[in-house]
Formats: C-alpha cells, structure tokens, sequence
C-alpha cells in the first residue's frame, strides 16, 4: 500500500482548492456539486474496504458520508468527491490509471438506471448529442461538455477544478465512460485519447473520440 498523506496537509490542501480554484468552464468551484448518482459509486468502493482505516484521507465531514444514505438525485459537495476519488485512487486501484478508465465504463450502466433516455440504440451521435443536454444533470457548475459530434467523431470538454492527482485521474474515468457510452450506443471500433491535458500544463483536457458506425 502506498504511503498514507498526512490528514491535517491532505485537508488544508483540498480546502484551499475548493476555495481558490476555478474551473476552465468558468464557474467558482465554491459552488461545485455532483448528482448523488455519481457520488453513491465512490461511497460504496470506500465502504466495500472494511479494513481500511481513511481516516489519513478524508476529513470528519467526508467521513459522515461513509455511513449515512446516498440519494441518488441528491446534490454533494465536490470537495468530498475529490477527496474519495483521491483516496481510492491511491488504496484502492493503487495508482494504476487503467483500472479507473474501465470504473468508468462500468459506471455507464448505473448512470442509464436514472437516466434511461440518455442511450439511443443504435446512433452514438444521438446519444452524445442527448448527453450534450444532460450534462448539468451531473455536476452543476458545466464540469463537462460535449463541444462538438458528428456521425463518427466527437470531442468532449473536462474541467473539474480539482488537483492534478485527482483531475487526471477523474478524467480518464470519464473517458472510459464516453467510451461504452459510444459502445453501447452502437459504435465500434472505438478510439478515444486525450488531446490535450490540464494536469499536465496544457490550457484545458479534451478527449477526443473517434468511432465506426
């Protein structure tokens, strides 16, 4: 198991980015939340760990959330869900990065249970485009957007305002989720990547997702 951060550093730290940063879409992440859809995912990995102590990653007011019950169509902080993504991270997947992007290919058959409108089967395109409009419907401050899709090809915008440890690994979550989204919608022969990274100095992440039809 890696090293366990110091609890007062890992707090004062995530505290001082929920109050200063800003995401690329422009809105103060003061006011970030996700839909309890998202968050109930995260809260089940860190109980499904009995034997964990997370006491060295997550402040007292995150712990709450570890024993109380997760409304799916409830609004949570993101502060708390960055945390959770860090500490699962680190205990959970152990750093490896692959094992996040396929978390977030199995995410998307949650996801369909609250929003069953969001696939169309058979058209990766219409399914885009739908999750184009229902994209506040999962964090409210415009964390990800679809900027462009056609028949074959789309580009998706990512900016949760967290640290780069976090946005990088929540980020390649989400391509995973874009991923079997395409899948299951119909498309095959799926390429997705990044093209540009915020953690690693570019302006902002887009990923980029190419398809056969």
């Amino acid at each position: 198991m890696l090293p366990r951060p110091n609890r007062g550093s890992l707090g004062n730290r995530s505290r001082k980015l929920a109050d200063c940063s800003r995401s690329a879409h422009g809105q103060s992440s003061v006011q970030r939340r996700v839909r309890g859809i998202l968050f109930i995912d995260y809260v089940r990995m860190l109980r499904g760990e009995k034997s964990v102590d997370w006491t060295p990653y997550l402040s007292p007011e995150d712990l709450v959330y570890l024993s109380k019950k997760i409304e799916e169509k409830e609004w949570y902080p993101m502060e708390t869900f960055e945390r959770f993504g860090i500490a699962i991270l680190k205990v959970v997947a152990r750093g490896q990065l692959e094992g996040v992007r396929m978390w977030g290919g199995f995410q998307v058959v949650s996801v369909l249970k609250l929003f069953p409108e969001l696939l169309a089967p058979g058209e990766p395109r219409e399914s885009l485009m739908r999750f184009r409009v229902l994209a506040d419907s999962f964090f409210d401050y415009g964390a990800l957007r679809v900027v462009s899709v056609v028949d074959d090809h789309a580009v998706v915008s990512v900016a949760y305002g967290m640290s780069p440890i976090a946005e990088e690994a929540a980020s390649t979550q989400t391509l995973g989720f874009f991923e079997r989204l395409v899948e299951l919608a119909g498309g095959s022969a799926i390429h997705a990547r990044f093209t540009s990274r915020s953690w690693a100095g570019d302006a902002g992440t887009l990923i980029e997702l190419n398809w056969s039809v």
